[in-house]
């Protein structure tokens, strides 16, 4: 048997690592609903006297389409006047600041809590931009510090429901919400995104939060202890995932952490292939750089072996993208030479199974019509697969190439993608994502004879990167629109 099946072994190996973890998750998250409670319960006795300030902050860069109604959600807040407030904290270089200056002058003008931050330039993106609301706030005005990204929409209630988490528990530094969505239902890719994210809240955040492992805020829809904040060292923009790179510094100084299902705020859906890569190669980069980062000393804190090992494979959750490439490229030369094959193909497909289960188990704990909504998931399937090429490219940023700007994932409002000035051209990507489909399917056919055991996961590749390809040229108005740039230029 040759090094090269031997390798190609590890590579395949590695990818069920992750499938099998992700069965242990659902059994976890099975449980955690089991025992979940609807919303924090609020002690005996309180008067709106005891509830403590909260400052709401919503960091904007250039979101003409959905600033409007983000504002108006904000302040909307149905929490005591006089404890809260609510900055708007706007780096935007077009029309987005007048639009949300005006919004605020109109709230300020009906007695409502709200100012306008704006900030000259970009230093440290999201994070500069949150970092430096905290300066402007006095800590008696807030104690409590919730983040709204520019594409929520939070419900009037968000704050009653899940301020009380912090009554009675001072170690106690997050409590995230649920992320819903507004536009599900507008094109397939809307609906695939929302099966994962639904698995992704229900399962994986239900399951690390529940049994005590490490998980993050989400960026958006949660409410941080400001003294939290503070005492992991603050906002820090030296990742393009300052909220996973706080909550780990959190969590390593001893603050809990907790994460609230049924307390949700509602958000869009990015309904652009090309957005949608952009917004997972921003997170994929981030988690990859958190992980360089933090994990030298995640792999050195006092903390049982089982909870640190779980938050490895949470840091390295992108890790099954490269995988996945990689095994492609792999597999025409192991099939090629017609190599020994040392794998049990049947014990390699038994490690997916956790991506179905943990569909089903979202929409049926999260939806009415989850049977509906389960028809779509081999288009999840497909997307996930394609995605692997952008993410592969976050991988090789994050330890070959140079510092990535932070490249917000615009929102349109439900606006059509063609025309808008916030669309995406389709970019090299997209053309490897092509010539691996048909690389794929080569490879397949070639299977089919020598190795037949591997040609399902080779035609099943084939769909997912010439889905996402066919896609991305569509959205992007065709190969004419194509510029050979660098991902998210």
């Amino acid at each position: 048997m040759s090094w090269l099946s031997w390798f190609y072994a590890l590579v395949v190996t590695l990818l069920a690592l992750y499938g099998f973890n992700l069965l242990l998750l659902v059994g976890l998250a099975s449980l955690a609903w089991l025992r979940s409670r609807p919303a924090p319960a609020l002690p005996k006795g309180v008067t709106e006297a005891d509830w403590p300030t909260v400052l709401v902050q919503l960091p904007l860069f250039n979101e003409r389409y959905v600033v409007e109604r983000l504002i108006d959600a904000a302040a909307a807040l149905d929490y005591p006047a006089e404890k809260l407030l609510v900055q708007v904290l706007d780096d935007s270089t077009d029309d987005t600041a007048a639009l949300a200056r005006a919004r605020v002058i109109y709230h300020r003008l009906h007695g409502r809590p709200v100012v306008y931050v704006h900030r000259l330039d970009r230093a440290g993106y999201k994070a500069g931009a949150l970092a430096y609301g905290l300066t402007r706030a006095p800590r008696a005005q807030s104690e409590l510090v919730a983040v709204f990204d520019a594409d929520f929409i939070p419900p009037p209630d968000f704050l009653r429901r899940l301020v009380p988490a912090f009554f009675g528990d001072e170690r106690l530094g997050l409590a995230q919400g649920r992320w819903e969505h507004l536009n599900p239902d507008q094109n397939w890719l809307t609906r695939a995104e929302a099966l994962a994210l639904d698995s992704f809240f229900s399962i994986e955040q239900m399951a690390r939060s529940h049994s005590g492992l490490f998980f993050n805020f989400n960026g958006s829809a949660g409410v941080w202890r400001r003294a939290a904040i503070e005492d992991a060292g603050g906002w820090q923009s030296d990742t393009l995932a300052e909220d996973l790179d706080l909550s780990y510094r959190a969590q390593l100084k001893g603050w809990r952490l907790s994460y609230w299902p049924l307390v949700s705020a509602p958000a869009e859906l990015t309904s652009s292939i090309m957005a949608f890569k952009r917004q997972q190669f921003r997170w994929a980069k981030g988690s990859f750089q958190v992980l360089r980062k933090l994990g030298s000393s995640l792999i050195a804190a006092p903390i049982p072996l089982f909870r640190k090992l779980q938050a490895l494979l949470h840091l390295s959750g992108y890790l099954p993208h490269p995988l996945m490439v990689l095994s492609v490229l792999l597999s025409l030369p192991v099939v090629a030479l017609h190599t020994q094959n040392p794998l049990n193909w049947g014990i390699f497909g038994l490690a997916g199974v956790g991506l179905p289960l943990a569909a089903l188990l979202s929409q049926t704990v999260l939806r009415k019509d989850w049977r509906q909504r389960l028809v779509y998931y081999p288009l999840l399937v497909l997307v996930g697969i394609g995605l692997a090429v952008t993410n592969t490219h976050a991988l090789w940023e994050t330890f070959f190439g140079r510092t990535q700007e932070f490249l917000r994932t615009p929102k349109f409002a439900a606006a059509q993608q063609r025309g808008n000035t916030y669309a995406l051209p389709a970019d090299w990507t997209t053309w490897a994502e092509l010539i691996l489909a048909l690389y794929a399917f080569a490879t397949g056919l070639l299977a089919v004879e020598r190795m037949p055991g591997l040609a399902p996961f080779l035609f099943i590749y084939t769909l997912g990167f010439g889905y996402t390809a066919i896609l991305g040229f569509w959205q992007s108005g065709g190969v004419q629109s194509f510029e050979w740039q660098t991902l998210g230029k």
